[in-house]
């Protein structure tokens, strides 16, 4: 199968033998590609060895062989965003999700969408942590687990003065007060959950809530198995007393 003129973000890039990179890209039209880019080592071709680079939006042609496709040529679309500091981790993290939970060869438009906004939102010094948290609401809508948050599992309006936490099944479910300590600490309050169905930033302290209500449902998309960037996310806050927290 020819891949032609195809708009793709790419992902993760790493040596393949000698003078080859193994390519993951998000494209638009087919979905996550796994290409096979010869011969683009050599000094003659930093242009296209640039093309490669992670976040860097591309336009590629390839040839469809089993798994891997063939790269036949890459072409920049943009200047990929330049981040520092905590965006960087954030931009690792989110390629992580994406190269986790995005199947091979299945197109998800949506995904490419959001892909591609939460990529402009980090390079425009806006809130981090709030980017992230929309990213993964979309991601989970785009592979077909996501749920309304304005609503709970059982079809009633979320109470803003509540708490909930999210069943990966289910979605939202209201803990009662005499909960444990454990369910309270991955829950989220209904103000919080109704802002991201809204699409409306919340405070602090309920951003900080949405990010632990949603890490065990994408642990559970994830097998179990979490991600290299919350290890490092762990590291770094045991190095450091005031570590950034981006996811």
């Amino acid at each position: 199968m020819r891949i032609d003129n195809e708009p793709a973000y790419v992902l993760h890039a790493r040596p393949w033998r000698e003078t080859s990179l193994l390519i993951e890209v998000l494209s638009e039209n087919h979905g996550r590609l796994g290409l096979l880019a010869r011969g683009v080592q050599g000094p003659k071709r930093q242009v296209m060895r640039a093309a490669l680079q992670p976040l860097q939006y591309i336009r590629v042609d390839a040839v469809q062989r089993g798994e891997l496709a063939q790269l036949r040529s890459a072409e920049a679309l943009d200047a990929a965003p330049q981040l520092v500091g905590e965006a960087t981790l954030a931009a690792f993290y989110i390629n992580e999700l994406v190269l986790r939970l995005a199947p091979r060869q299945d197109p998800l438009p949506e995904l490419f969408d959001a892909y591609g906004m939460v990529r402009r939102r980090l390079g425009a010094e806006s809130s981090i942590a709030w980017s992230l948290r929309r990213f993964e609401r979309d991601l989970l809508d785009a592979l077909g687990f996501g749920f309304p948050f304005d609503h709970d599992g059982d079809g009633a309006s979320i109470d803003p003065a509540a708490r909930y936490r999210l069943d990966p099944e289910h979605g939202p479910r209201r803990l009662l007060s005499d909960r444990g300590h454990d369910d309270r600490s991955a829950a989220a309050t209904g103000r919080a959950l109704l802002s991201l169905a809204a699409d409306d930033k919340p405070d602090a302290d309920d951003l900080a809530g949405l990010r632990r209500a949603l890490r065990p449902v994408l642990l559970q998309l994830l097998g179990g198995r979490g991600l290299k960037s919350w290890d490092m996310l762990g590291e770094l806050g045991r190095l450091t007393p005031r570590a950034p927290d981006p996811d």
